[in-house]
């Protein structure tokens, strides 16, 4: 969908969209259609109780004295209350209503509205970017499509107001989010037969021409390293596991780098501890962590943050072959720690410790925040409205908590103290991979926390939310994206120049 902005014009076709706040009384431009129609636009309000409930509409079917095809009112709600997150779902329900229709030209008229939260360019551009998300398709490996009856796909859309100007500029950033939001969902969705380590590094590697810095290290580079935990996870596998730094380098020369690692189990059948058969399927998502990573550097490098910000992905396989990691193996971390591998389905854990030590070790950066979707635990705790949130640092992590909010990608701090972190301790190694049946993703937290020494960190347990998420008005994919707009609103609120 091609999504423009325009100043008011009357469309020779297709659809006219026009919106109304709560309580509306027909004004301004609302009017000025009305008239045009002789006051039928009015009595199909009237008709249906329309009312400017938020996301409700009213349609008029060809209208008499305008040349679209269908007049269109969409309730605005309370203008007042409107929030930039609720702008983008009112944008959602546009393109999920006309996304496929007899007509492919839409036209949103946008008035001047008394009391409204948002200035008239954010509106503008909130209602696209919110069109753009809900739009996504991942369809690649259909042959055939469904009979569409006659049906065209939205092709234009036009979003008039009396900011035009503005509300491009305004979009123009939230475009690149949403590049980077779909290329995490695309790597999510994709099966993993095709999306193994060595290939999701190389869709790494083409962001290159967007200015970013990206170095793969295999596992000859991460043995000299001792990266020996995160080897163990992939050493069942014929695929070759990859370590990926990418690096985006917008901030001042020298300046201390913010950084974020990610989970990348490509396929995890939970190694020779093997997880039951029924929807195993789902395990090709188990590198959500790094899909997010990979595209938060995407949306910072399309839209030129302002900062310097290192992204580090870990990439493996968990298979059950004959040289699979065994329960009660002990392998060595790069941090030199030792760990008795107690279940070899608690895998992204052993990735995640080599990679938060080599990245706090190499680049010693402002913070650390690392992303995967660890345990089904976090899911019996928050369900999949929030994500699980752990940290040794309360200034970071209310800045999470605030941003998550406002953008609707919500995160919930959990519980961590020395009585949790005892659970790990092991009789054989420093630590053990698992701490018993109770408070599964607080341990699985403790044991990174050994691992990034006093650099303030925080662990999201995405789990509940990078995939199989609840279908809403800008996402009906089966991979979310989630915490792409999270961090990235988080790094354009707080830490550029």
């Amino acid at each position: 969908m091609n999504i423009s902005f325009a100043d008011h014009s009357l469309p020779r076709a297709g659809v006219l969209l026009l919106t109304a706040p709560k309580g509306t009384t027909f004004k301004g431009r609302l009017a000025e259609i009305d008239k045009k129609t002789g006051g039928t636009l009015k009595k199909a309000a009237k008709a249906a109780n329309f009312e400017g409930k938020k996301g409700s509409f009213v349609e008029l079917l060809a209208p008499k004295g305008v040349s679209a095809a269908r007049l269109v009112i969409l309730g605005l709600g309370d203008p007042a209350e409107l929030t930039p997150t609720e702008a983008e779902n009112l944008g959602g329900k546009i393109a999920g209503r006309f996304a496929e229709g007899t007509d492919k030209d839409l036209a949103i008229w946008l008035d001047e509205t008394k009391g409204l939260a948002l200035e008239m360019d954010e509106l503008a551009a909130r209602l696209a970017f919110g069109m753009k998300l809900r739009a996504y398709r991942f369809d690649k490996y259909k042959t055939k499509k469904k009979d569409e009856n006659g049906k065209v796909k939205l092709a234009k859309a036009v979003i008039m107001s009396d900011a035009t100007a503005k509300a491009r500029r305004t979009f123009s950033d939230l475009a690149k989010l949403a590049d980077g939001i779909f290329f995490a969902r695309d790597l999510v969705n994709e099966p993993a037969n095709i999306l193994h380590p060595e290939e999701f590094a190389a869709r790494v590697k083409e962001m290159s021409e967007l200015g970013l810095k990206i170095e793969v290290l295999g596992e000859k580079q991460m043995e000299k390293l001792g990266m020996g935990a995160l080897l163990g996870v992939g050493q069942g596998s014929r695929r070759e596991s990859q370590l990926v730094v990418m690096r985006w380098e917008g901030g001042k020369k020298g300046e201390q780098p913010i950084a974020f690692i990610g989970k990348g189990v490509c396929f995890d059948t939970g190694g020779i501890s093997i997880k039951p058969a029924a929807s195993m399927e789902d395990m090709k998502g188990d590198m959500g962590g790094a899909a997010c990573v990979a595209g938060l550097m995407r949306a910072l490098a399309g839209r030129k943050a302002k900062v310097n910000a290192i992204g580090v992905i870990g990439l493996v396989e968990n298979m059950p072959d004959g040289n699979a990691q065994r329960p009660g193996d002990i392998v060595t971390s790069m941090s030199g720690q030792t760990i008795e591998v107690i279940n070899t389905d608690a895998e992204g854990r052993l990735v995640l410790c080599d990679a938060l030590w080599y990245t706090q070790d190499r680049f010693k950066p402002k913070f650390m925040i690392d992303l995967a979707t660890l345990t089904g635990a976090i899911m019996i705790s928050l369900g999949q409205e929030y994500a699980g949130l752990f940290s040794n640092d309360d200034e970071l992590s209310d800045q999470l908590f605030n941003v998550g909010e406002r953008e609707g990608e919500k995160v919930w701090r959990m519980p961590m103290g020395p009585a949790y972190d005892k659970m790990i301790d092991s009789k054989f190694a420093d630590m053990k991979n698992v701490g018993g049946r109770f408070g599964g993703s607080i341990t699985a937290a403790q044991f990174l926390k050994r691992f990034v020494n006093d650099v303030p960190w925080v662990h999201l347990d995405i789990a509940g939310t990078a995939m199989s998420s609840p279908a809403s008005d800008i996402n009906t994919s089966w991979g979310s994206g989630y915490g792409v707009r999270l961090l990235d609103r988080l790094v354009a609120s707080h830490y550029e120049d």
